[in-house]
């Protein structure tokens, strides 16, 4: 895998080598995403540099250097990803003339530019990707996302020059960017332990969307901060919404034999296809459903054991390391597991505020980091099963909400608006179950609403964060596919389109990045996607209302039942464990009331008094509190990577002020 970075300024007045050192420096902080090579283009006239930093995973040659021209030298690209159907595509290119020099996905995505345009050569791209594409006739800068949002591309304002990145580590390097804290996104961290698309941790400062396009000229570039609304000027070429309610209106007409025949064959493929590398390969096996049908297929396509990697924890009741090593023995894999004690955990969390760049607070990012330190000693490329939870029913937090709409709609409106009204009365003590909770499930509209309420966190972050309002999301909406389909796809799509993208995603890119390794998801895969949402429920949900039923069914040729039928373990984290042993220092130092206040950002009453809380033993406030912390802990990292970029703009400004 790759990083970028960039920058587009409004004047032509930086030469070639003020430029080149500016996205030099910006491209150097993602060093950890890249490796292997470097590289920085510029052009003063225009007033636009690209710098790369490459992981070679295909074409290992300096065939495959970027930024990287096309062969006409009208666009140039920084390009981090994979597009797995490259070799197709390159077919297609060649039968209408088009030579390439070296065999790099990189050479074909600029040739699908020159031939089709910007907007149709990203619509046949199969992969996952962030791009950064000049465009030198036209004088447009595009930016790119893959469908499902599986590269990051950050984008913002450094004074009055537009700067973009795949980590935010990138755009804290200019010495103009000094965006503060947003408190609306700060507001959204409490609610779900991450920042949701478009929106960002910083003032003027975003996230590109999944399925989405962004494309900048001399104007927008001038209109300056303030004038870009990311709802507006960001496109989507791919929307996962309009794409369900396609397939729910077409949906697949074969029996549930028929449909385990089609999901295996389209598993095959889209393992396949990530399985092509010039470096070694391998496969992140936690025993359970999603990754042993990864590693199956995985095996059964290679003619050698495939190397699989497993994480273990001493004395915890969430290890799967025993079901893992059942599954790498029956297949066959050369496996490696290594268990790793409380403290071996516990040293990752100093790293986090780094590794992450904007606060994020799901717990599992430690043992994800474990396991990819892990791989990466063997492999340069590891597939992970990341997706079947959110395409095949896989959570059992969508039985839940499913009981709760039924439940809701025996109660008679007027009696839901007066106990809803109670709700806000409860503060956060409604999320601590009991007549809270239930008065607070009384408010919904409809089951988006409902499921809201099952996975938020804080329930109203606006009274942790004075002054703070939420925007919306697609939980937030009442009925995320207007009434078409059924609940349960209504709540798939929901995290389909959110949590996996901001948070699963995230966190794996990032503790796969920092240790230079590249991350695919195989179950992700668009025809996957799309096939999952044209089946009737009853073929994921089963007869016995359990989960991802066909999956299994597919799993089952490659496994007997015994490793097939066994519950859900997850890849958790012991935080308030931690909290209330090793950490408890560091937390009381992080939430302490005069440190809060100072700061400004939180209700120091409110937040210390659950802090004190969940010390004197209520055990419901661990979740709240780590949120918090994670706020904390990068907050105090990025003030100092801040002051060390303010002392390269005083550096600059004694030089030539310039910048």
């Amino acid at each position: 895998m790759c990083g970028l970075a960039g920058l587009l300024r409004p004047r032509n007045d930086l030469d070639q080598e003020h430029l080149c050192a500016l996205a030099a420096s910006m491209g150097e902080a993602l060093h950890h995403r890249g490796p292997d090579d470097g590289g920085v283009w510029a052009d003063p006239q225009a007033g636009i540099a690209l710098a790369h930093r490459r992981l070679s995973i295909l074409d290992l040659s300096p065939l495959g250097h970027q930024p990287m021209a096309s062969a006409d030298g009208r666009y140039v690209i920084a390009y981090n990803g994979e597009v797995y159907n490259f070799a197709e595509l390159r077919e297609q290119l060649l039968g209408l003339g088009h030579g390439f020099r070296g065999h790099s996905d990189t050479e074909v995505l600029l040739a699908a530019v020159s031939q089709w345009g910007v907007e149709a050569a990203i619509a046949r791209c199969n992969g996952m990707f962030a791009i950064a594409l000049w465009d030198r006739e036209r004088a447009e800068l595009w930016l790119a996302r893959d469908r499902v949002g599986k590269k990051p591309l950050y984008y913002g304002w450094a004074g009055d020059t537009l700067v973009f990145g795949s980590e935010l580590k990138a755009l804290w390097r200019h010495p103009q960017f000094d965006n503060g804290v947003d408190r609306d996104a700060l507001a959204l961290l409490l609610r779900y332990d991450y920042v949701p698309s478009p929106y960002c941790i910083h003032a003027d400062t975003w996230k590109l969307a999944p399925g989405a396009l962004l494309r900048l000229d001399a104007a927008a570039i001038a209109r300056g901060p303030g004038a870009h609304d990311p709802a507006r000027d960001q496109q989507r070429y791919w929307n996962a919404a309009e794409r369900m309610r396609a397939a729910i209106a077409d949906p697949f007409d074969g029996d549930i034999d028929a449909a385990e025949d089609r999901l295996d064959e389209l598993l095959r493929e889209a393992v396949g296809l990530r399985m092509v590398a010039d470096v070694p390969v391998g496969v992140f096996l936690s025993g359970g459903t999603d990754s042993s049908v990864v590693t199956s297929l995985m095996q059964a396509l290679s003619a050698k054991p495939v190397q699989s990697f497993t994480i273990g924890f001493e004395g915890s009741h969430h290890d799967e390391a025993p079901l893992a090593l059942e599954v790498a023995r029956h297949l066959g894999t050369a496996h490696t597991e290594l268990y790793v004690s409380g403290g071996d955990a516990l040293a990752v969390v100093p790293r986090l505020p780094a590794m992450f760049d904007e606060p994020f607070a799901d717990a599992s990012q430690v043992p994800t980091a474990l396991v990819c330190k892990l791989a990466r000693d063997l492999v340069t490329v590891a597939l992970s099963g990341d997706g079947g939870d959110e395409l095949f029913f896989g959570y059992k937090r969508y039985e839940r909400a499913l009981r709760n709409l039924s439940l809701l709609h025996r109660v008679p409106a007027p009696l839901r608006r007066w106990l809803a009204g109670r709700a806000q009365d409860h503060g956060e003590a409604s999320r601590a179950g009991g007549f809270a909770a239930f008065a607070a499930e009384m408010g919904a509209r409809g089951i988006g609403d409902v499921y809201r309420n099952r996975i938020v966190r804080w329930r109203f972050p606006q009274a942790a964060v004075p002054g703070a309002q939420l925007p919306p999301t697609l939980y937030d909406l009442a009925e995320p596919l207007d009434g078409r389909g059924t609940a349960a796809d209504a709540m798939m799509l929901a995290d389909y389109s959110v949590y996996l993208p901001d948070d699963l995603l995230c966190k794996v890119d990032r503790a796969s990045m920092a240790v230079g390794l590249e991350a695919r998801a195989p179950l992700l895969d668009t025809q996957v996607a799309e096939f999952a949402w044209s089946l009737p429920l009853h073929y994921k949900r089963g007869d016995d209302g359990g989960s991802k039923h066909l999956l299994k069914r597919v799993l089952r040729r490659y496994l007997p039942d015994a490793m097939v039928d066994r519950g859900k373990r997850g890849f958790g984290a012991p935080v308030s464990q931690w909290l209330r042993g090793d950490l408890r220092e560091w937390a009381e130092a992080l939430l302490a009331p005069d440190r809060l206040r100072a700061q400004g950002y939180f209700d120091a009453d409110l937040v210390h008094g659950l802090w004190r809380a969940f010390v004197d033993g209520e055990k419901r406030w661990h979740t709240h509190l780590w949120n918090v912390l994670m706020f904390q802990a990068w907050h105090e990292h990025w003030r100092a990577q801040r002051d060390g970029a303010g002392e390269a703009l005083a550096r600059s400004s004694s030089g030539d002020g310039g910048l």
